[in-house]
């Protein structure tokens, strides 16, 4: 034997820098005897040696996970330089430089340093805010090694793990590896992160193959295949807790061979791309095309016309960069970046500015159940008898279970013990003395205390699985002081009540007694008989106050809550019921495998929940769902979660979550709370609608531009704005609308979903850019025969009567789009709006007039024109407020 074992060790130590995360090896860990195992890993019970550690690190790493690198500063720099529309600033600013236009260069330099810094600076500020929020704890566990030969219990960082460590865990502690239990004592591990079960579950060592694996009460196990591997009795996860007892076990797998790191891997990497990513690019896309078609019709127009190529090239290259909304990533960026501010006096942390947007656009929200529905906390529920009664009785007697017993006390025996009012009125400390007990253990499933009160009789008590409770019992407690045999009819009875509370969603744990007289030996599992059956103590995760009103906050502004849990569907179905989700029809992991993606994307838009699922079909739920043209949500905070996160338009998580989570997410609460999803879901709504105020007057704006200098160029025997005017006056225009990020929406415009309408916005822009040219063409007749501008001897005049103009009927539109109600009366926009377009027009005004405006060309206008301007400008607005009503009436729509 021993030769057959030092050759596993031999075979072993070849390969074990080699071994991959599979069900096949960790199952075969789980079912050898220990000896045996410690050959297969390589380990020794005195711990492993200095050289073994070093020898194993070099072969397999640190026991860390993959995770995404946070970029670095001159990667954020380039990725905001590769903008399309910076690009095409940049392309145009060096045309304009090689065609010794150096003041077209200098303006255009202006734009893109503006965009690209701006942008920069709050990317960097925010992945900065993320970098310190993410910073992780430097978790160390506790293992046995060799230290210059002696056996040693030391602390030492996760990292330094290697396979075949000797690991002890105790209350409170995180699992460092993937491990094999050697040694437990009442040990209980909560795998929530892994499964989204809140209960903990029992994990117990032992030589050989696994028994069924047992947990205190009763309990309805996670049904899916893919989770058998979690429900081995011998083995703890990685990322998984220590919630009460104690044990010894071998390091099997770590880093990224691990089952948490296995999922690691998977979730990192590019990033699908979000709703707010597809509809920026259509917009974009759409913008670049308008640019193409119009600027080489400007161009030829103009050459053809005034016979001067050169002058026509330079004014098409101004068209073409007044057409570039050069401060769309500016903008964008700045509406992000407040939101991401406001958010985080909400207790949010915005990880990724875009992710702001998204949340507006959510009309699905998929959420885990424990924790965000639930208070992630166990309490006692019931205390009934086998009627279904409520039991005093059933209380007391578990109270003193819990109290008395010596061992560490599970989340069952905590909540009992939460009932501090027994304790007082049992006077316990008193009247009931501790006579010994005979522990839990995984095959008998249940516990005994032995308590005394009267001098001449001890108080037997015995609370456990149901099943087990009724094997030993031999009578039922009917009413206090009343009881009557164990009849089958009322064991019949009682597994009914069981099953009840459990398809309630309850765990059920049952407490029997007897009174009998003091003996002189130790007490024994012999003496576990001929009991009295006392009742059912049910224990739930129960809902938050706040899910109800928030899910229905929720609905009432167009988003529809799913639930996607990893728990079991008795007790998913009894938290929905109680918050208000429809929970008649649950879908299980294991229905859903078998379907392809279309039938499942049906079967997702009709189902309000599914339980018993793991990582990776939560993450297809939503991927089916986005590509139904959804825009997906998903809040969760387990290891098991990450996948999800990764997969929706938007991931959001909480600060207390597992790492791979928070590192999966967009955007991090500090508090767990649908309300809070609530406020940024309207905060995102009032991004996007600022950012569309942007785009839709800059297009508009921008088409109204191009077709008034279309029929100018016709008949104007010089252009009708030099270059450099243009670009000036487009410079002044960009800057009128950078206050937007601090407008106000109307309270109709958050009330629904908003999604990116590529389609829309061309509409937008062909029904509503046109209106500034009636003005504009009004404007060149005016200056054209009333003020005699009709040569190339006063061209000046012209252009100055059209830039100042084109100027305040671009800036004016800002406070007519930016409502489809009537504004400044109905609808008034913010201060820095009100200020900064106000500013804006009175130096559009003013600059004819100064040194430099005459440095490009620009002269004083006669105080008449200025009377025609009013009247211009009320005119526009009425029209445009007119022509408003009629495409608001025809498509529905505004912003």
């Amino acid at each position: 034997m021993t030769e057959l074992l030092e050759k596993i060790k031999t075979e072993t130590e070849k390969r074990i820098g080699k071994i991959k995360y599979s069900f096949g090896f960790i199952n075969h860990i789980s079912t050898v005897d220990l000896e045996t195992l410690y050959a297969t890993l390589g380990s020794d019970k005195k711990g492993l040696s200095e050289e073994e550690v070093e020898e194993r690190q070099e072969k397999h790493g640190k026991n860390e996970i993959a995770h995404e690198r946070s970029h670095s500063w001159y990667r954020m720099m380039y990725t905001n330089l590769v903008n399309p529309f910076v690009i095409l600033l940049v392309v145009l600013g060096l045309v304009s430089f090689f065609t010794d236009d150096i003041r077209a260069t200098i303006v255009v330099g202006v734009m893109i340093v503006v965009s690209v810094l701006m942008r920069f600076i709050q990317e960097f500020r925010s992945s900065k805010a993320a970098e310190r929020l993410k910073s992780m704890v430097n978790n160390t566990a506790t293992v046995t090694r060799q230290i210059e030969g002696v056996s040693q219990k030391i602390e030492i960082p996760f990292k330094e793990l290697v396979i075949g460590d000797l690991v002890h865990l105790s209350a409170g502690d995180m699992v460092p590896a993937d491990v094999r239990l050697i040694q437990s004592k009442d040990l209980f591990i909560s795998q929530s992160v892994l499964t989204g079960e809140s209960l903990p579950v029992e994990k117990y060592a032992f030589n050989g193959p696994a028994p069924v694996q047992a947990i205190t009460g009763n309990n309805k196990t996670n049904g899916n295949h893919n989770n058998q591997m979690l429900e081995n009795s011998n083995l703890c996860f990685m990322g998984t807790n220590v919630v009460s007892g104690s044990g010894v076990a071998l390091v099997a797998a770590t880093g990224s061979n691990t089952y948490f790191g296995s999922m690691s891997k998977g979730i990192t990497g590019r990033r699908n791309l979000t709703s707010f990513d597809i509809g920026v690019n259509k917009v974009t896309f759409l913008l670049i095309r308008f640019i193409l078609i119009m600027v080489p019709i400007i161009f030829l127009i103009n050459g053809f016309a005034k016979h001067d190529w050169r002058d026509a090239f330079l004014f098409a290259i101004a068209v073409a960069v007044g057409l570039t909304p050069e401060m769309l990533p500016m903008v964008v960026t700045a509406n992000l970046a407040r939101g991401a501010l406001a958010m985080s006096k909400k207790k949010v942390i915005v990880k990724r500015l875009n992710a702001i947007q998204n949340f507006g656009a959510i009309n699905i929200l998929c959420t885990d159940k424990t924790g965000t529905l639930t208070q992630d906390k166990i309490i006692l529920e019931k205390h009934i008898n086998v009627f279904g009664e409520t039991s005093e009785d059933v209380l007391k007697f578990a109270f003193l279970n819990s109290y008395h017993q010596t061992g560490l006390k599970n989340l069952l025996d905590r909540a009992v013990l939460e009932h501090t009012e027994l304790h007082h009125q049992l006077n316990i400390a008193e009247d009931y003395r501790m006579v010994d007990e005979i522990p839990f253990d995984f095959i008998r499933r249940r516990m005994t205390v032995v308590v005394e009160k009267e001098h001449n009789q001890n108080l037997f008590i015995c609370k456990g699985a149901v099943e087990e409770i009724l094997n030993i019992c031999a009578g039922v407690e009917i009413e206090k002081d009343h009881t009557e045999s164990l009849t089958d009819g009322l064991r019949k009875l009682a597994i009914e009540q069981m099953n009840k509370q459990n398809e309630d969603g309850f765990r059920v744990v049952a407490v029997a007694y007897k009174r009998m007289p003091p003996i002189d030996r130790p007490y024994s599992v012999q003496d576990e008989q001929e009991l009295i059956l006392a009742g059912f103590i049910t224990f739930l995760d129960p809902p938050k106050e706040s899910a109800g009103p928030a899910i229905q906050a929720l609905k009432n502004h167009g988003v529809a809550i799913k639930v996607l849990t990893g728990d079991n569907d008795v007790v998913t179905r009894k938290i929905c019921k109680e918050v208000g989700l429809d929970a008649r029809h649950i879908i299980t992991g294991n229905e859903i495998d078998d379907l392809n993606d279309k039938d499942l994307g049906q079967l997702a838009e009709r189902t309000v929940v599914f339980a018993k699922l793991n990582p990776m079909q939560k993450a297809r739920i939503i991927q089916v769902l986005r590509e139904l043209k959804n825009t997906v949500g998903y809040l969760g905070d387990g290891i098991n979660d990450a996948a999800a996160l990764r997969a929706a338009d938007v991931g959001v998580s909480v600060d207390t979550a597992a790492d791979i989570a928070k590192e999966s997410a967009d955007i991090i609460m500090l508090e767990k709370s649908l309300l809070v999803l609530e406020e940024g879901i309207l905060r995102g709504r009032e991004v996007f609608g600022n950012i569309m105020k942007y785009i839709k007057m800059t297009t508009s704006s921008n088409f109204g531009n191009v077709f008034s200098v279309l029929i100018a160029s016709i008949f104007l025997p010089f252009l009708p704005m030099l270059p450099v005017q243009l670009l000036v006056q487009n410079l002044l225009y960009d800057f009128s609308q950078l206050s937007i990020p601090w407008d106000r929406m109307d309270e109709d415009f958050i009330r629904r979903p908003r999604k990116w309408d590529a389609r829309g916005i061309a509409r937008f822009m062909i029904f509503i850019g046109p209106i500034s040219s009636v003005f504009d063409i009004t404007t060149f007749f005016l200056m054209w025969y009333f003020y005699k501008a009709n040569s190339n001897a006063h061209q000046f005049l012209f252009q100055s009567g059209w830039f100042i103009e084109g100027l305040l009927t671009q800036t004016l539109i800002v406070h007519i789009i930016r409502t489809k109600k009537v504004p400044f009366i109905k609808s008034i926009a913010s201060l820095p709006v009100l200020v900064l377009t106000g500013v804006i027009m009175a130096a559009g005004i003013a600059i004819p007039f100064t040194p430099l405006g005459h440095s490009i060309s620009l002269v004083g206008l006669p105080g008449s024109y200025f009377i025609f301007l009013i009247a211009t400008l009320l005119g526009y607005c009425v029209l445009t407020q007119v022509i408003k009503g009629w495409y608001i009436r025809k498509f529905h729509s505004w912003l």
